[in-house]
């Protein structure tokens, strides 16, 4: 599995309004690094964040421990709202 589809199964999983989820990845000028851009509804934020960032920091730990079995890129991954 990729890790767009990771992190895009990781984050319907955690919100309401799963058809609201748009993930995308962008390069950075940064060498080996990918940046992740998660979108959800204002309504999801709080449950994709969680409490002091607890459940973004997980993803991000989740996504990043993925991409060291594969080709060992740093993630970064931005969550915003539409």
């Amino acid at each position: 599995m990729d890790l767009i589809s990771l992190t895009e199964k990781i984050v319907k999983s955690l919100v309401e309004d799963k058809d609201s989820v748009s993930v995308k990845e962008f390069e950075t000028n940064e060498e080996n690094t990918m940046l992740i851009q998660v979108l959800v509804s204002d309504a999801d934020m709080g449950r994709v964040i969680g409490k002091n960032g607890r459940t973004a920091n997980a993803l991000r730990t989740l996504v990043q421990a993925s991409s060291a079995l594969k080709d060992n890129r740093y993630i970064k991954i931005d969550i915003d709202k539409f």
